[in-house]
C-alpha cells in the first residue's frame, strides 16, 4: 500500500530555508517500528505521521531518525500546512492534533500559521561539567526545562559562531541543548541555536518546541509577551512567539518543496 508523502520547509518564507519536515498522511494508525524506519529513511530532523479521527481532528506523532519525540513544532506546522494544501481540511478551519503532549492546534492568519503549544519554562540549573568546554561559549545563565537545557550567552556573535563538540553534547542526559542570546538585528528580540545529537538531530535548523522554553525566558527578561526569535542555524528561520499564561503561540510560514507517494506503506 502506498501513502501520500510531502516535504515542507517550516518556519520558512522561501524554499530551502527554515526546517524541512516530512509529512506522511495515513488512513489509519501505523506500527511505530514502521514509522521509525520511514523517519530514518527520510533522514530529516522530524517526520510527522497524521491520521484522521472521526471527530474531524487528527492524531499526530513525530519521529527523528533515531526516536519518537513528545513535542515538535516545525513538523506540526508542516502537518497543518499539508492538510490545507491537500484539501484534507478547509482553509478556514483550525487543525486540531491529538499528540503525546495533549491537544495542539494550528490556525491560519494570512501567510502565517499559528500553533498553540504548552509553555515549557526552564528552572535554574547547574551547567553540566563537561558541557561548557563542549559548547565553547560562556554561559551567563543555565536552566532546565522538561526536555532541554537552556544556556544563555551574553554575546550573540558567539552563538552564531559556535562549533560545538557534538559527541560531548550527546552525553548530556537531555533531549537537546538550546543556546540563546539577545537579538542582534532590527526586529529580532533573541536568537538561538538547538543541538540534539542524543536524539539523532546534531543541529536542528529551526526548533518550534524550543521556543516553548525561549518564550517564557525572554518574555520575563524583556518584559513583553510578544516577541520575535531567529534561529541562527545555516538555514535559519523566524519564529514569532506570544506567551499566553501556560501556553505559547508560535507563528511561522511554510513552503512545500516535494510531494509524492511512499510506495513502501505500512504493513497490512
Amino acid at each position: 500500500m502506498s501513502v501520500e508523502l510531502w516535504q515542507v520547509d517550516a518556519f520558512a518564507d522561501a524554499p530551502f530555508t527554515g526546517n524541512p519536515a516530512a509529512v506522511c498522511l495515513l488512513p489509519a494508525a501505523a506500527d511505530a517500528g514502521w514509522a521509525q524506519r520511514v523517519a530514518a529513511e527520510m533522514n530529516l530532523s522530524e517526520t510527522a505521521f497524521v491520521v484522521p479521527r472521526q471527530d474531524g481532528a487528527f492524531d499526530l506523532c513525530w519521529f527523528t531518525p533515531a526516536t519518537e519525540v513528545d513535542l515538535c513544532g516545525h513538523a506540526t506546522l508542516a502537518s497543518a500546512h499539508v492538510l490545507w494544501e491537500a484539501g484534507r481540511l478547509p482553509l478556514g478551519d483550525t487543525a486540531r492534533f491529538h499528540t503525546r503532549s495533549g491537544l495542539l492546534t494550528a490556525s491560519r492568519e494570512g501567510e502565517w500559521i499559528v500553533l498553540d503549544f504548552p509553555a515549557r519554562p526552564a528552572a535554574p540549573a547547574a551547567m553540566p561539567e563537561a558541557l561548557a568546554p563542549a559548547l565553547g561559549v560562556t554561559a551567563s545563565h543555565v536552566g532546565r526545562s522538561v526536555d532541554d537545557l537552556l544556556v544563555v550567552v551574553d554575546d550573540p556573535a558567539a552563538v552564531r559562531a559556535m562549533t560545538p563538540d557534538l559527541g560531548a553534547v550527546a552525553r548530556v542526559p537531555v533531549r537537546g541543548v538550546i543556546v540563546t542570546a539577545a537579538g542582534d538585528r532590527e526586529g529580532i528580540d533573541f536568537i538561538s541555536r538547538f543541538f540534539g545529537p542524543a536524539s539523532g538531530v546534531p543541529e536542528d535548523p529551526v526548533t518550534g518546541s524550543a521556543h516553548c522554553t525561549l518564550a517564557p525566558y525572554w518574555s520575563e527578561r524583556l518584559g513583553r509577551t510578544e516577541l520575535t526569535g531567529y534561529q541562527a542555524s545555516a538555514r535559519g528561520g523566524t519564529v514569532r512567539v506570544a506567551l499566553r499564561g501556560d501556553r505559547v503561540q508560535l507563528a511561522g510560514r511554510a513552503v512545500t518543496v516535494l510531494r509524492g507517494s511512499l510506495l513502501a506503506g505500512p504493513p497490512a
